[in-house]
């Protein structure tokens, strides 16, 4: 049995991707990993062949058009037949000590799949992640005691609040596969950000929820052409907008929040935070075009949900990203410079 399919989206990425896939291998046969080539121009569908061949009960090579990291989230679901489905990006790893834990539980939990001594299988694994600069020596975990139990069973209704500097990414969630299924979600192609919308989505379909306070996860940055760059972030800010509008779109919160209110308002939240990273850059940006879109994204949400709009444009979060006035936006930009040298991010 397959407890686990590891998707690796890898496009033009001989430089780093052994790192990766060396973790991974950790698993053994019980679990499978999928390496996607999205199209690349360098070696990496060759050394994708390798580790095939090597290791052809538990690595897939997976040869595609280019369609963008979302085309190969897409396609290693398409694919996968492990019980858990998680995507872990070609320049990351994981802890292998923190990893094998993490698979002793899943088979402790899981068995053959089915519920143990009456007990529900997770939906949802939980754990913590480390942002890595390694080329300055530094790190920091991110973890989630203050939200979930540490190894106890939960539903979205026994969580606790979430900090200003947490949030659920993709890095630090491991859905199981048939979940993500139900979701129905699937990610546009040629587009960057859209973990945002891999981890949002599949939310209200998870009854069951197991966080490790383990540090699972290693998210590499420092790149000049990572995504996360602020600069690069600017360079790519309509697609930004974009998935923060397809985020906005894509689950019904007032049904959401009759099952589960405590879900309902951490997604509110998740909104408001990518509506405040997307007002920051397009400040950053300082054109008038800029200001344009800044103002036609807060009026797309006023559109589409008007209730919506008017909890986001008064939070404490998103509405200080969007006070009016040149004193207002340096107000603004001065309060993210201080929030990323403090939480380290990129």
């Amino acid at each position: 049995m397959k407890y686990i399919t590891f998707a690796v989206p890898c496009y033009n990425s001989e430089g780093y991707m052994r790192r990766c896939i060396d973790t991974l291998l950790a698993g053994g046969k019980e679990v499978e990993i999928i390496l996607v080539n999205d199209g690349s121009t360098d070696n990496t569908a060759k050394i994708a062949d390798e580790y095939q061949l090597r290791y052809p009960d538990i690595v897939r090579a997976v040869h595609k058009k280019n369609g963008g990291h979302g085309s190969g989230v897409n396609k290693g679901l398409e694919l996968a037949q492990g019980l858990y489905y998680k995507v872990v990006d070609s320049d990351d790893w994981l802890d292998i000590e923190s990893y094998q834990k993490l698979l002793a539980r899943i088979k402790e939990l899981c068995g053959e799949g089915e519920s143990v001594s009456g007990t529900a299988v997770p939906d949802l694994f939980v754990c913590n992640y480390v942002y890595d600069h390694l080329d300055e020596g530094t790190s920091r975990a991110m973890d989630y005691r203050n939200i979930f139990p540490e190894e106890k069973m939960c539903t979205w209704n026994g969580i606790g609040r979430f900090r200003p500097s947490q949030y659920l990414i993709m890095h630090a969630l491991m859905f199981r596969t048939d979940v993500l299924r139900r979701s129905g979600v699937k990610l546009p192609e040629h587009t960057f950000y859209v973990d945002n919308l891999f981890s949002y989505q599949p939310l209200p379909y998870v009854e069951n929820i197991y966080y490790m306070d383990i540090n699972l996860y290693h998210y590499y940055l420092g790149r000049e052409d990572q995504s996360v760059n602020e600069k690069v972030l600017m360079k790519r800010i309509d697609q930004q907008i974009r998935v923060t509008e397809m985020v906005a779109r894509s689950v019904d919160l007032n049904e959401v929040k009759i099952r589960y209110p405590k879900l309902a308002s951490y997604m509110t939240r998740n909104i408001s935070i990518m509506l405040s990273i997307s007002s920051i850059h397009l400040l950053l940006i300082k054109t008038e075009s800029a200001k344009a879109k800044r103002k036609a994204m807060w009026e797309n949400i006023r559109a589409y949900n008007s209730a919506l709009y008017y909890r986001l444009r008064y939070s404490t979060l998103s509405g200080l990203t969007y006070l009016p006035g040149k004193l207002g936006g340096k107000l603004t930009v001065g309060g993210y410079r201080f929030a990323r040298k403090i939480y380290q991010f990129q």
